[in-house]
């Protein structure tokens, strides 16, 4: 059997959130649920924190983690490097047990929301291809790279990218698709951070992500705390029909509405979660026309799934109407994932 080892370095001092790594989120400290993701994995099969806290070490134990070392002082600054920390680590291991893993995977903690099937699915990207150094989580760049400039101190620029002549003069639907990496998960073999002194390797491949949860300030903190709530089902949402559902007909001929396709695929995935949804909408409030059996096959046909359909608006834990109040933060945080 394959060793499999995860590390997930959490050291103490954070200034942008403070106490980040054991910050309770949802009811757990944010370092259990990267122990939880790699003790869930069906490849990984030990799992280790990495910390200079003996505070963050008695968490990481109490969720599951081994703790065989706290990390010297030197590898736990703002700017220590990950070569650094997983040199130390994989170092004590071989001299301290004479374990030395197939292959290591990084969790940063501040991930709390990650899915297994993606730490399974790059593990065994390494193992299909010895010729792998590592694998890298990715994710779409919002901003296209091809228009990015450096300025010089006279404010003379210089294109960042060169390979397309005049590509920040094209439109950006012409221009190559750019991944950034995302930080989330790490696959690497040993050998590449011992021996070549890297976290990379030559060969390297991409795990592409549509979502990603880095928590970096008290604002991600917030919004992947409501995720995560979310996400655990219970809640009770209420949808305006026109304007959420349905795009907006000036005419008021709702026989003829198109779907919002997004949005409900959105709708559907928090269905699926276990969260309530009830749908609502004002048609013929002031015509008095009847719209309640095109209303109800409209919604059978765009396979939007619900739980009640109101003629008038309901009490919820979250309302999403047509004057967005709530829709922002559905689209940033699960139209991704859908």
């Amino acid at each position: 059997m394959k060793k499999i080892l995860a590390i997930i370095p959490a050291r103490s001092g954070s200034k942008s959130v403070k106490n980040k790594n054991i910050k309770v989120i949802d009811g757990k400290p944010m370092i259990a649920y990267s122990i939880r993701h790699a003790l869930e994995s069906t490849y990984i099969n030990r799992v280790i924190v990495s910390t200079d806290s003996e505070e963050y070490a008695k968490i990481a134990r109490e969720y599951g983690a081994e703790t065989p070392f706290i990390r010297p002082a030197e590898y736990a600054t703002d700017t220590a490097l990950d070569i650094d920390v997983f040199s130390h680590a994989l170092g004590y291991l071989r001299e301290e047990e004479s374990y030395e893993p197939d292959v290591v995977v990084q969790l940063r903690p501040t991930y709390p929301i990650r899915h297994v099937p993606d730490i399974d699915a790059m593990i065994a990207c390494m193992l299909a291809d010895d010729t792998i150094d590592s694998v890298r989580s990715v994710s779409p760049a919002k901003e296209v790279a091809h228009k990015m400039w450096y300025m010089a101190e006279d404010q003379q620029m210089t294109p960042i990218l060169t390979d397309i002549q005049e590509a920040y003069n094209m439109p950006r639907q012409q221009l190559p698709r750019i991944l950034y990496q995302n930080a989330n998960i790490d696959v690497i073999r040993p050998r590449v951070i011992l021996e070549e002194h890297s976290m990379s390797g030559r060969k390297i491949m991409g795990y592409e992500m549509k979502d990603n949860f880095d928590i970096d300030t008290e604002e991600d903190f917030a919004r992947a705390a409501e995720y995560l709530r979310i996400s655990r089902g219970g809640k009770r949402f209420v949808f305006d029909i026109d304007g959420v559902i349905a795009l907006k007909r000036e005419d008021l001929d709702y026989a003829k509405s198109d779907p919002n396709e997004k949005m409900i695929r959105i709708i559907n995935r928090l269905y699926d979660m276990g969260n309530e949804i009830i749908l609502f909408t004002a048609r013929g409030y002031v015509s008095g026309v009847d719209w309640s059996e095109t209303t109800r096959k409209q919604m059978e046909s765009w396979h939007v799934k619900y739980h009640e359909l109101h003629f008038g608006k309901p009490n919820a834990d979250y309302y999403v109407d047509d004057k967005m109040l709530d829709m922002q933060f559905l689209y940033d945080e699960f139209s991704n994932n859908c």
